[in-house]
């Protein structure tokens, strides 16, 4: 689908050189929006870009180390000078989901999940979001789990950085919200991507257990994001949609 819905917006994206975010930057740019490839590969950032101009979009790589609050400020700053002065969508969407048993967790391994999953989208919407507010319109879309509701063993260190994302997503649309910012989240289920391919049948016997019985595809999350940044959301705020093919329902 092409339209010019976004035409003029810039959009930063996180983790957008794989999976949800590739999905993601595909289908913002195909709305018109000047997209800029966020993430620490150059080659598949170049290949997204690459993907994106080959269609006539607008597109651009940024490199990002989510784990280094130095680099986060950063990017921001690179983020605004490529987008001609001005982000106008931030997509909180790359994340590290290892798993294991609590006790086995180290206090690096804390410190990281929760530099990327926490701290990184806090910087971001930290520098970006004023900016927004000061204009008056801005959309930002954090990527949950449905980790981050359910208890689910091995998965305490991921599901609880993704449920302190979940609260952000509502302190954020109460502080930005006045000012024409718009701050929602998607929670996905199990998906197939690059990242989760190592996990093998363990993604299948999740998906299982919701009404879709199966696994959703990049492509379906990222529906919902552009849902999320779209003219049709206006008046959608703080909310988190589940795409998750109903697991929040059983």
């Amino acid at each position: 689908m092409t339209s010019t819905e976004l035409a003029g917006a810039t959009a930063l994206i996180t983790g957008a050189t794989s999976g949800i975010g590739r999905a993601t930057a595909l289908s913002l740019a195909g709305r018109g929006a000047h997209v800029l490839v966020s993430g620490r590969d150059a080659a598949r950032g170049d290949e997204t870009v690459t993907s994106i101009r080959s269609t006539g979009g607008k597109a651009d790589f940024v490199a990002g180390d989510l784990g280094d609050a130095g680099a986060v400020r950063e990017l921001a700053r690179a983020a605004v000078d490529l987008g001609g002065g001005h982000v106008d969508i931030l997509v909180n969407n790359a994340g590290v989901f290892p798993g294991g048993p609590t006790s086995a967790t180290s206090a690096e391994d804390i410190d990281h999940v929760y530099a990327v999953n926490v701290r990184a989208p806090f910087l971001l919407v930290g520098e970006l979001a004023p900016a927004m507010a000061a204009r008056g319109h801005g959309a930002i879309v954090n990527v949950l789990t449905m980790a981050a509701r359910f208890g689910m063993a091995g998965l305490a260190l991921y599901g609880s950085s993704k449920a302190a994302l979940t609260l952000l997503t509502k302190a954020w649309a109460a502080e930005f919200g006045p000012s024409g910012v718009r701050v929602n989240a998607v929670s996905p289920g199990p998906t197939r991507t690059e990242g989760t391919r190592p996990l093998g049948d363990q993604v299948d016997q999740l998906a299982a257990l919701a009404p879709a019985g199966r696994p959703a595809v990049p492509e379906e999350i990222a529906a919902a994001i552009t849902y999320l940044v779209g003219e049709g959301a206006t008046f959608v705020q703080g909310a988190v949609l589940d795409v998750d093919g109903g697991r929040n329902a059983t």
